[in-house]
C-alpha cells in the first residue's frame, strides 16, 4: 500500500471514529455541546500558540484554558457570558503581561502577550459564538446552518477550481485556490442551505439562505486563507497533528472559527 493511500485510510478512519460522536454530542446540545466545542476552541489556541511561540509556555495554558471555558460560559450564565468573556480577557491580558515582565524575554514581550490574547480569542470566540447558535431557538437547525456553509462552500470550490481554475485567488498565501473555485464555492453554499430549507428547516428564508450563504462564502475563505498566511509565515505544513490524517483542529474548523460568529450575530439581530 503506497503512502497516498495509507493516508487516505487513517483520514477515513478517523472519520468513520470522530463523526458520530460529534454528532451525537452536537445533537445532546447545553453541556454535552459545550464540552466538545471546549475541546474545539482548546485546541485551535493550543495549536495557534505552539505555532506562534514556538512552544507553550506555562502562560500560554491559561489561554488554553481560556478557550475551553468560552463555550461552558454560554450555557451557564447565557445573558452574562459577554461580561464573564471580557472579565477572563482582561484577567489574560494582565497575567501574561505580569509572566513577561518576570521570566521575559522583554524584547519579545509585547509580541508574545498579543498572540497570547490571539490564541484566546481565535479558539475561544469562534466555538463560544457556535454555542451560543446553539443555543437559540431551532439552535441545532442554526448550527447546522453553520455547517453546511462552511463544508459545502470548501468542497464546492475545491471541486469546481479542479474542473475549472484558472485564475489564482491569493498565489501567496494559497497557490491552488482560484477565482472559479471561489465561484463554485457560492453555489455550494447557497444552494447547501435551500437543501436544509427544502427538506428539514422550512422557517428558514430564502433571503436566510442567499444572505448567509453569500456571507459565509466570503467569510469561510478568508479563515482559510489566514490560517494558511499563519502557517507559511512560520513555515510549518499542519496547525498540529491532533485528527490523525487530516493534521490539526485548525485545519478542520478554520472557516468555522470566521462564520460561526458571522451566523450568531445574523440570526440574533437580522432576525431578532
Amino acid at each position: 500500500m503506497t503512502d497516498k493511500n495509507k493516508n487516505l485510510m487513517v483520514r477515513l478512519l478517523s472519520a468513520i471514529v470522530l463523526l458520530p460522536v460529534i454528532i451525537v454530542l452536537l445533537v445532546q446540545g447545553s453541556w454535552w455541546c459545550a464540552a466538545l466545542l471546549a475541546w474545539g476552541g482548546a485546541s485551535c489556541a493550543g495549536e495557534y500558540l505552539n505555532i506562534t511561540l514556538k512552544g507553550l509556555p506555562g502562560i500560554a495554558w491559561l489561554a488554553i484554558v481560556g478557550a475551553g471555558l468560552a463555550p461552558f460560559f454560554v450555557v451557564w450564565a447565557p445573558n452574562g457570558a459577554p461580561a464573564l468573556v471580557c472579565a477572563g480577557l482582561s484577567i489574560l491580558m494582565l497575567a501574561s503581561w505580569s509572566w513577561h515582565l518576570l521570566n521575559g524575554p522583554l524584547e519579545e514581550a509585547p509580541n508574545r502577550s498579543a498572540h497570547i490574547m490571539m490564541g484566546a480569542i481565535y479558539g475561544g470566540g469562534g466555538m463560544a459564538a457556535l454555542m451560543a447558535v446553539r443555543q437559540q431557538d431551532d439552535g441545532m437547525w442554526w448550527l447546522v446552518a453553520a455547517l453546511i456553509i462552511t463544508w459545502a462552500n470548501d468542497s464546492a470550490a475545491y471541486f469546481a477550481g479542479r474542473l475549472f481554475g484558472k485564475h489564482k485567488l491569493y498565489p501567496e498565501v494559497s497557490p491552488n485556490k482560484t477565482w472559479e473555485g471561489f465561484a463554485g464555492g457560492f453555489v455550494g453554499a447557497i444552494g447547501g442551505l435551500f437543501i436544509e430549507r427544502a427538506f428539514f428547516f422550512p422557517s428558514m428564508t430564502i433571503a436566510d439562505c442567499i444572505i448567509m450563504g453569500v456571507l459565509g462564502s466570503v467569510l469561510g475563505p478568508a479563515g482559510d486563507l489566514c490560517e494558511s498566511m499563519l502557517k507559511r509565515t512560520y513555515g510549518v505544513k499542519d496547525s498540529g497533528k491532533m485528527i490523525p490524517g487530516h493534521g490539526g483542529m485548525l485545519d478542520r474548523v478554520d472557516a468555522l472559527l470566521f462564520n460561526a460568529p458571522m451566523v450568531f450575530v445574523y440570526i440574533k439581530f437580522a432576525r431578532g
